[in-house]
């Protein structure tokens, strides 16, 4: 099996109002996908057609080698993890008995617990009743019970939204040595850096269509105007095509010692969503 997710003509219409329509996309075995878009584009419909929750309109739909009829089933269930808006916890319980628990219903090793804890930055609150914890710990628990049954595929919904920028790194390596251990990650998030530096490949959806899918430095050279801008140290501020006619000239004030700062024109993930939806990322 090469790709975990096989997506073809998909469609999902609620009474009279289209969500999704015509998706095509696949997910590589072993990678990590950006699904990015704004507050309503149909991501989160789609990770819920994707995950079973929701039944789809039309198309072929294919995880884990399993077609959507079978997505409710046990097996289907065992292999995925799931973090979204709708993930909960026990909240009179504490934080081990939680995943205790999740590790019961997913016939994971409890030691697990401990690797998980580990793994989320919260070894010293595992006797810590849920109720009692901050957002962001509740957030990092509930990415330790997707992730402790050890599934093939993970869904992530804005996995670090309620995290501090040092638990948020912590987390981002977590995912990386997981995904390094060959787990596929699908990856929503309204971080444009986090996408950057976590995502192989991302796709931006706008009002249910799919905008442009590729891998992010790929889609910041596509966009750029493909200019040098320099500044001299005289202050001087030169912008120069980055052509085989300037090379010369560049070279030049490069080995004369003018030039201060050099840099590309390539525009990040963020510029790019906007150029092509003409929306913020909110």
């Amino acid at each position: 099996m090469e790709n975990a997710i096989e997506v073809n003509g998909l469609r999902k219409v609620f009474n009279k109002t289209t969500a999704i329509d015509d998706v095509n996309f696949a997910v590589k075995q072993g990678e990590i996908f950006g699904f990015l878009g704004p507050s309503g584009s149909g991501k989160t419909t789609t990770i819920k057609i994707l995950t079973g929750e929701l039944e789809k309109t039309a198309g072929l739909v294919k995880v884990l080698g399993f077609n959507s009829n079978a997505f409710k089933s046990a097996d289907f269930k065992s292999q995925i993890g799931i973090l979204s808006d709708n993930s909960s916890l026990y909240e009179r319980l504490t934080v081990y008995d939680n995943l205790k628990l999740f590790c019961k219903l997913y016939n994971a090793p409890l030691e697990q617990i401990d690797v998980m804890l580990r793994k989320v930055n919260l070894e010293e609150e595992r006797s810590k009743v849920v109720s009692k914890l901050s957002k962001g710990m509740k957030q990092r628990v509930l990415l330790a019970k997707a992730l402790i049954h050890k599934p093939k595929l993970v869904f992530l919904d804005e996995p670090t939204s309620a995290l501090d920028p040092g638990n948020a790194a912590h987390i981002h390596r977590g995912l990386q040595a997981l995904n390094e251990a060959g787990t596929t990650i699908f990856l929503t998030t309204h971080n444009m850096e986090e996408a950057t530096v976590l995502c192989d490949r991302v796709a931006f959806l706008n009002k249910g269509r799919l905008q442009e899918l590729d891998k992010p430095d790929a889609l910041r050279f596509k966009h750029s105007n493909h200019v040098f801008h320099i500044e001299t140290v005289d202050g001087e501020k030169l912008l120069i095509e980055n052509e085989a006619k300037n090379a010369d000239r560049i070279r030049e004030l490069i080995a004369y010692g003018h030039v201060r700062t050099m840099h590309t024109d390539n525009p990040t993930l963020g510029q790019i969503f906007l150029k092509v939806t003409g929306k913020e990322l909110v």
